[in-house]
């Protein structure tokens, strides 16, 4: 089998960049550049997701630059009216990245974190952007959203591993949203954050050292 010669890709991107180029020249479009880098960092992720998605056991990490860069394209193609989107959609793509490596093998159970992680992430801007009144408590539902997450790691199947202790921080973290969400307390807050990242960041270290016992 003939090896593929990358020289192709390159010509077909000078051909796409002048092409999109003169046509901006004439009137017919705008934002040539935009275009074109959104159109290549979609085709670039593309590859990586065939590479995944032709043997996903092996190349289970190439869904994470694959969708990350489709969100990276499809932000720049967003046009003017919808650029506060961008970065929902970018952080909910690379959220979707880690969700898949966790579907494709249960045993990849860590990748729920990260994966909820930029999911919530994404869910408090979106509620931001839409300009709802819940997004004025964004800690209060950041934090129910991770405490929502590590209930997934203890419930959700994951090859057989014991992740009871995906309970605690859960409990917690859901606890912390619902004291953030209370608008009598704002003013606690500001300690709120520190202490209870301090206190999510050693359940974890708990949780990872007991399971090595």
């Amino acid at each position: 089998m003939k090896r593929f010669d990358f020289r192709i890709l390159f010509g077909l991107a000078l051909f796409l960049l002048g092409g999109l180029m003169l046509l901006e020249q004439m009137g017919l479009i705008k934002g040539a550049s935009s275009i074109f880098w959104g159109v290549t960092m979609i085709g670039l992720g593309s590859v990586f997701l065939y590479g995944f998605f032709g043997d996903f056991r092996r190349y289970w990490w190439m869904v994470i630059p694959g969708l990350t860069l489709v969100g990276v394209g499809v932000d720049s193609l967003l046009p003017q009216q919808l650029q506060s989107w961008g970065g929902i959609i970018l952080l909910a793509a690379i959220g979707l990245s880690f969700w898949s490596i966790y579907f494709v093998n249960r045993r990849s159970w860590w990748a729920i974190i990260p994966g909820g992680v930029l999911v919530t992430l994404a869910a408090v801007n979106m509620l931001d952007v839409m300009d709802l009144s819940v997004a004025d408590n964004g800690g209060g539902v950041f934090f129910l959203g991770l405490g929502l997450t590590f209930l997934l790691v203890a419930i959700l199947p994951n090859g057989g591993t014991n992740n009871q202790w995906a309970y605690i921080p859960a409990v917690v973290l859901v606890l912390l949203g619902a004291f953030l969400g209370n608008q009598a307390v704002d003013g606690v807050s500001t300690y709120v954050w520190p202490v209870s990242l301090i206190m999510v960041g050693a359940m974890i270290l708990f949780g990872f050292f007991r399971r090595r016992e």
